[in-house]
């Protein structure tokens, strides 16, 4: 996708050195940083300190992360070690042991000396099946919102939370893909675009997004959803996933479950856009099943942003001693998800169809 008019995507290999560059998705918007990948603890430091975030680009990172342990030991025992060390970086979203696990079944019978070029070929093809998933979540979803638009013929307001657009995966990303291809298809968009605290990654990044796409946006606070569409002024929610259980249950980021509680109280469809490799199909209770993350509290105590001289300040906005808990994500039941727009078609959010991708 586009910044500044310029094709990029959130992790790629350089030609020249077959070096992992990512984009600093923590400096963002106010700083685009390139970022050079050098071992297993730059990968984990990625994921964890959210240089990288979104479940689909976890999952990429992290399979890259196997690639360049298996440069440094490609022995069975330190890529175990290693694929452990990497999963306990953020437990919440299932990509990122999806990603690792697959690596492991896959190269248990591959020689010691040819394991780095077979894992580097398996996270090869885990990128480039991310961008082609995640382009055709944007086909399926904008059937949606043409429909939508048929109806009204007047522009769409639509709702999103957190980051779900290509920051969050290689390209494209899953929420926003549709709305993306709604603008490639002339479709008129208008974004509410949620904060997302405590770090703010609406604000930061799917605003961002959207205004070097040139596509209609308003940021808004997390509380004012509800107030919008009391008003009429969502005609739908598009949200991402971080674990969709086989139940259809989704975990996604904190205030999620909270959006659908409204959008159920009026009426308004609540789409999520899950890739399949974000189905956890060994699971059916999110709410007692799916771990939650908890990070540090100071991402509640204190923000950042940029001085009037253009510097990055972060600074406290509670009392001092403040006890604040921080919890990453949280659970909405699949009862009030009106469809699961996956690659393989817009589904309904129970064990069925869930199953029913597998024969796809």
């Amino acid at each position: 996708m586009l910044v500044d008019g310029n094709n990029f995507t959130t992790i790629w290999v350089d030609d020249n050195n077959q070096k992992i560059k990512i984009i600093d998705q923590r400096l963002l918007p106010h700083t685009f940083r390139i970022v050079t990948l050098n071992s297993v603890k730059d990968i984990e430091f990625a994921i964890r300190e959210m240089q990288v975030r979104g479940a689909p680009l976890i999952g990429v990172t992290a399979a890259f992360g196997m690639y360049v342990a298996a440069l440094e030991d490609p022995s069975i025992e330190f890529l175990n070690k290693a694929g452990d060390f990497l999963i306990k970086s953020r437990p919440t979203a299932v990509n990122l042991s999806w990603a690792v696990q697959k690596i492991k079944l896959e190269i248990v019978n591959i020689d010691q000396q040819n394991r780095a070029d077979h894992i580097f070929n398996i996270a090869k093809q885990i990128r480039e099946d991310d961008i082609d998933a995640c382009s055709k979540i944007g086909d399926y979803g904008l059937e949606l919102i043409k429909n939508v638009y048929n109806k009204k013929n007047s522009t769409v307001n639509i709702l999103t939370h957190c980051n779900a657009g290509w920051l969050a995966a290689v390209d494209w990303g899953t929420a926003l893909a549709p709305i993306f291809k709604a603008k490639k298809n002339n479709i008129p968009v208008h974004i509410w675009v949620d904060e997302t605290r405590p770090r703010n990654q609406g604000f930061n990044l799917t605003a961002w997004e959207l205004i070097n796409e040139n596509i209609d946006c308003s940021l808004i606070v997390d509380n004012v959803g509800g107030h919008l569409m009391q008003h009429n002024l969502v005609d739908m929610c598009i949200v991402g996933t971080d674990r969709t259980t086989l139940s259809g249950d989704v975990c996604n980021k904190i205030g999620t479950y909270l959006k659908a509680l409204a959008a159920y109280d009026n009426n308004i469809p609540f789409y999520v856009s899950a890739p399949i490799s974000s189905i956890d199909f060994n699971i059916r209770d999110g709410i007692s099943e799916i771990p939650i993350e908890t990070r540090d509290a100071k991402e509640v105590n204190s923000i950042w942003g940029i001085d009037e001289n253009m510097d990055i300040k972060t600074i406290s906005i509670v009392p001092e001693k403040s006890k604040s808990i921080n919890y990453a994500f949280d659970v909405t039941p699949s009862k009030f998800i009106s469809k699961l727009i996956t690659q393989k078609g817009v589904i309904d959010a129970n064990e069925i169809s869930i199953k029913g991708l597998k024969d796809k």
